[in-house]
């Protein structure tokens, strides 16, 4: 029997089918996340210019995919919407923090994000730079204003997540591995930190809204969350090589044109695509604990690895 196999019926649904179906529960997902982060800036700043910074960065589009994990993986285990919402805001202003500062010309200098220019082209790299600590400032700031009993395990989850153990190590091994020789190990060890780590935080976060920290189903939700991560990332590198800039919202072609190591360099296309099929369905099985409840969750690991943008 196959890892997939293994997943609950609800989970082995055609993948085309389980598309469509998500779509409104993604829509209605990202609207509920737009509009708490709106309200975030509904009070105006005393510096203005920081503050159009900070909106063009989280504000000017995007997938959402963190906080909706977020919501699934809360739901899953039973949370409700409104507690959910300050993690799932928390989880995407830390995203948009990353992202701005990841552009920036001393990182990998692109001009394009989302479709419209980066906040150091549409403004200046010195409000860019503090755009991005505002906005992973402000994400710590949402967590803390929420009366919840696993406050402090939320925020070092987080934590843990952005810094030295996650997102800014993986962009400093990013950064270092640029033409250098690079392996499969290496190139995994990586993105578990750049684009793993805040995915998996995400659904922990939704988890720990729900239940308390030893609850076993924590760990199934750990496992599917590290396999969608890497697999999220290696069609990303798919998508570089595929894709075009319109389609991406960013500059396609980047990682070659900068020398970088990507799964396509070194699996070719079609390895890197049976690479990210196999995580799916460790993703899948993963779930089995969590039965029907984590029907969402496993429609969500088919939408990440089978986009086209």
């Amino acid at each position: 029997m196959s890892a997939k196999e293994s997943a609950p019926e609800s989970i082995q649904q055609d993948p085309s089918a389980v598309s469509v179906a998500l779509q409104p529960t993604l829509r209605a997902d990202q609207a509920r996340i737009d509009a708490w982060l709106e309200a975030l800036f509904a009070t105006p700043s005393v510096a203005e210019r920081l503050d159009a910074a900070m909106r063009h960065g989280v504000l000017g589009g995007g997938k959402r995919l963190r906080p909706v994990l977020v919501y699934a993986a809360g739901r899953a285990l039973g949370a409700s919407d409104e507690a959910l919402d300050p993690p799932a805001a928390a989880v995407e202003l830390v995203h948009a923090y990353s992202l701005v500062h990841d552009d920036l010309p001393a990182m990998d200098n692109d001009d394009l994000r989302r479709g419209q220019p980066t906040v150091h082209r549409a403004f200046d790299e010195a409000v860019a730079i503090l755009a991005g600590d505002a906005l992973q400032t402000l994400a710590f700031e949402v967590l803390a204003h929420q009366a919840h009993p696993r406050l402090a395990a939320q925020v070092a989850t987080l934590a843990e997540a952005s810094g030295r153990s996650g997102m800014a190590a993986g962009q400093a091994l990013d950064l270092a591995a640029v033409g250098q020789p690079a392996d499969l190990e290496s190139l995994a060890r990586m993105h578990r930190h750049k684009t793993g780590a805040l995915i998996r935080a995400a659904v922990r976060l939704g988890g720990l809204t729900a239940v308390e920290a030893d609850d076993p189903r924590l760990v199934a939700l750990d496992t599917y969350a590290a396999a969608v991560g890497l697999a999220f990332q290696i069609q990303d590198d798919i998508l570089d090589v595929t894709s075009d800039t319109v389609t991406l919202g960013k500059t396609s072609g980047a990682d070659a044109a900068r020398d970088k190591p990507t799964y396509p360099a070194l699996l070719g296309l079609d390895g890197a695509r049976a690479m990210a099929d196999d995580l799916l369905d460790e993703a899948l099985a993963a779930l089995a604990p969590l039965g029907d409840e984590a029907a969402t969750l496993a429609a969500l690991a088919r939408h990440m690895i089978e986009r086209d943008h």
